[in-house]
């Protein structure tokens, strides 16, 4: 995926106070609840401290001075600590996944809508499994780290703080040898967390390419592509390697994150065996009465509270820099530049403000500056409102680019088209869209409805209206023959219909947006002989007072265009009418005699 490398592609960036700012912005909008987390995180700890205490009175003064009132007031205040403490946990639990889930939601948003506004040019040189990895497993492997890490690392840092504070009152030698190991815990972290980012970069760019081969061989394009080329063995190859790197890295991953907490676990268990060592070091051997039974006991105690909140902070970290591979993905793809957006003094213009005049001037365009050669060059053009004007010529003469230049789906690298003698990068991208249709020479159909797929051209539309279009475009008697009339799923990319009956759905939804500005690009490519007539007619009616583009394989169908060009070499080389062209005896007379030639019986 060559392509890519101009559009942010390249190593994943260092983990630098940058990226943790706009990570860290990602809280921003939800101060309050965080706010409220905190607060009771904090209520969470305190309750929850009080226990030991409680353990410690339980011991001293109830069971080793035989007292039941003291054991028994103290076992009940120790259950209500324990039970206030949980349900405050719970709450801040529930917040914690609140706002994580929320920052999810915001993430996907935002790179979706971004996306959206990249130009043609990014779709059609970036694979569709890539974008979708994107927008679905890199933003979905962050959720953990969005959703738990927040309340975790609040709950835990406070846990820590707290315990080892509970600790020191109890015993400051007792809390040294406790805490002694910890540099050792940092050492690991630091070493495991570079690693497991590096291995979740690899896996997520592995997973990336897996799934767009998936897309690609399983989708029904691709899948007729297999069975009619006998390529599945070849296909089954490359799915077997990419599957099997993906699962090498995994296991890496997964070995590299065994061997952390196996080493931490034999670390928080050695330390238990320490502290009672020291204690009765201190107690026997120095003859130490400052440490009661009780305390001891209640140290004890506290030691799981140290140790499996750090053994989750240390988790929480791992889990962070590995997730910050994740993140690089997703703001590289927010990073990209969009070529294509509108001018801070761009215009709303309705349908009923624009006649339809379009003009090119001196218009240039190529689709990668490396080009030596522009795909077009020098196009001077004007077409009045209502005019029908079209475009013949060998293919690959830039004739669909031209018209690819009215609704900005491309920029013009020099010169301008106007509409109405506006500048198109004067106009608000999304009006621009509801003055121009395009019938595509490939329909695409989205798997739903018919129903549905019309409405694209205009999601309010009546039965009526939509019966009406159907009708104009001579695809209306097929519908309601069908078992399920307009509700009949038209399958993925609209695979249970034929060809021609795609193309009249997708000319009955040009008729449903009703433009100012109709392209047309070899609209009647893929329809019979009566399927033509019918819906050239249709066409007639729908070019009315409209600006209309026409792209047109059979030359039969623009003799009466108001104007024809011939597109050769990224230029226009001749231009006028069928009669006028024909007289000049150049290109257009060529390819009118060559078709003619071609359909004479043999």
């Amino acid at each position: 995926m060559a392509f890519m490398g101009g559009w942010g592609g390249g190593p994943p960036k260092k983990l630098d106070r940058a990226t943790a700012r706009r990570v860290f912005g990602l809280f921003g909008p939800y101060r309050p609840q965080i706010g409220w987390t905190i607060i009771l995180v904090l209520l969470s700890a305190g309750i929850g401290l009080a226990t030991p205490f409680f353990l410690k009175i339980i011991i001293n003064d109830g069971l080793l001075k035989r007292s039941m009132p003291v054991v028994a007031e103290y076992t009940l205040l120790t259950l209500a600590a324990t039970l206030v403490s949980t349900a405050l946990s719970i709450g801040f639990g529930y917040l914690s996944v609140l706002v994580g889930q929320r920052i999810m939601r915001d993430l996907r948003l935002a790179l979706y809508a971004h996306l959206q506004g990249m130009s043609l040019r990014f779709f059609t040189g970036t694979r569709t499994g890539e974008i979708q990895s994107r927008l679905a497993n890199d933003v979905g492997g962050i959720q953990s780290v969005v959703s738990d890490t927040m309340a975790n690392v609040l709950s835990n840092v406070t846990m820590v703080i707290s315990t080892l504070i509970a600790m020191w009152i109890f015993d400051w030698r007792l809390t040294i040898v406790a805490v002694g190991i910890l540099p050792i815990f940092a050492f690991l972290t630091t070493k495991v967390g570079g690693a497991m980012r590096t291995l979740r970069g690899n896996v997520q760019a592995q997973l990336a390419g897996m799934n767009s081969t998936m897309q690609e061989t399983l989708s029904v394009s691709g899948a007729m592509l297999m069975k009619t080329t006998g390529r599945q063995a070849l296909a089954r190859e490359k799915f077997a390697k990419e599957n099997a790197s993906l699962t090498e890295s995994n296991v890496k991953m997964a070995t590299y994150m065994r061997v952390f907490f196996t080493l931490t676990g034999l670390a928080f268990s050695i330390t238990p065996a320490l502290v009672y060592w020291l204690a009765g070091y201190l107690i026997i051997d120095q003859g130490d009465r400052s440490l009661s039974l009780g305390a001891i006991v209640a140290f004890t105690s506290l030691q799981p509270r140290l140790f499996f909140p750090l053994t989750q902070l240390l988790n929480v970290q791992v889990e962070v820099t590995s997730a910050f591979a994740l993140f690089d993905r997703i703001f590289e793809y927010l990073d990209m530049p969009q070529d294509i957006t509108d001018a801070p003094d761009a215009v709303e213009l309705t349908p009923e403000q624009v006649k339809g005049r379009v003009v090119f001037e001196n218009v240039s365009f190529r689709y990668d500056a490396s080009q030596e050669e522009p795909t077009l060059k020098g196009i001077d053009l004007v077409t009045e409102p209502g005019q029908l004007v079209a475009l013949v010529g060998p293919s690959g003469a830039g004739k669909t680019t031209l018209t690819y230049l009215i609704p900005r789906l491309y920029d013009v690298e020099n010169g301008r088209v106007t509409i109405d003698g506006i500048d198109i990068r004067k106009i608000k991208l999304e009006s621009l869209g509801r003055l121009v249709g395009v019938v595509t020479q490939e329909t695409y159909l989205v798997h739903d409805t018919i129903r549905e797929n019309l409405r694209y051209g205009n999601p309010d539309a009546t039965q009526e209206q939509l019966e009406e279009a159907a009708k104009m475009a001579a695809i209306h008697q097929h519908i309601v023959s069908l078992p399920e009339g307009y509700d009949t799923v038209v399958g993925e990319r609209g695979y249970k219909l034929s060809g021609g009956e795609k193309q009249r759905i997708a000319i009955a939804r040009a008729i449903l947006k009703d433009p100012r500005i109709l392209i047309l690009d070899e609209a009647t490519s893929a329809l019979d002989s009566q399927s033509e007539r019918l819906v050239q007619a249709a066409l007639a009616r729908l070019m009315e007072g409209r600006t209309t583009f026409a792209i047109a394989h059979r030359l039969s169908t623009i003799q009466s265009a108001d104007q024809i060009l011939v597109v050769k070499g990224g230029q226009i080389v001749e231009r006028g009418t069928h009669v006028s062209l024909l007289q000049q005896e150049a290109e257009y007379a060529s390819l009118y005699q060559t078709q003619l030639a071609s359909q004479e019986p043999v």
